[in-house]
């Protein structure tokens, strides 16, 4: 049986996690078309190539610098997206899926932590967003994993007000009564879905 067919079968480590949100967004990646990296993102300001330099800027620095580890080798996002973002999400799975690593402590602004808990507090939720981003940048399938959505809903109605305090995300924007949880998900981001 697919994973996806019984919710209680989904990956519940922060390596399993991320393992399946970098795949949904390594597709959109790759599904972008040559001449799609110049098309505007949601975000204000970004294409859809920043929303992967984005990504290839602050993780690596985060991560690896936080357990004293250089910074693995990107190729230029400005000359291969896919091939950057492939070397980021592949040192961050290998890291992940190494316990020792896995469980090396860090400290960040937000305190100590392991390595483990750090990617899956800052990391995972801006995969399964800006998967969001470059879809809708790219005329791709918008739909996020649903249960990842439902995992992250609750805590962002809860701490709304703080993220966007934060500078890392816009502020809320209106969703009907009625919306469906990705809608809200993204509404609390400051998307217009």
């Amino acid at each position: 049986m697919h994973p996806d067919a019984d919710p209680d079968r989904r990956p519940s480590t922060t390596a399993e996690r991320w393992r399946r949100l970098a795949a949904e967004l390594t597709r959109r990646i790759e599904g972008v078309p040559p001449d799609g990296w110049e098309r505007p993102a949601p975000c204000e300001g970004w294409v859809a190539r920043d929303v992967v330099r984005h990504l290839v800027e602050w993780m690596p620095s985060l991560y690896f610098g936080s357990i004293g580890r250089d910074v693995p080798g990107v190729p230029s996002v400005d000359v291969d997206p896919v091939a950057a973002w492939s070397a980021v999400d592949d040192a961050i799975q290998a890291a992940l899926d190494d316990p020792a690593t896995a469980q090396l402590a860090t400290e960040t602004r937000a305190g100590s932590m392991t390595f483990d808990a750090l990617v899956e507090m800052t990391g995972l939720m801006d995969l399964l967003v800006h998967t969001w981003d470059l879809a809708r940048a790219t005329g791709q399938d918008e739909t996020l994993d649903r249960v990842e959505v439902g995992n992250f809903l609750p805590g962002l109605e809860q701490w709304g007000e703080a993220m966007v305090a934060s500078g890392h995300f816009g502020p809320p924007t209106p969703a009907a009564d009625h919306a469906d949880e990705q809608t809200r998900l993204l509404a609390f981001t400051g998307r217009r879905p």
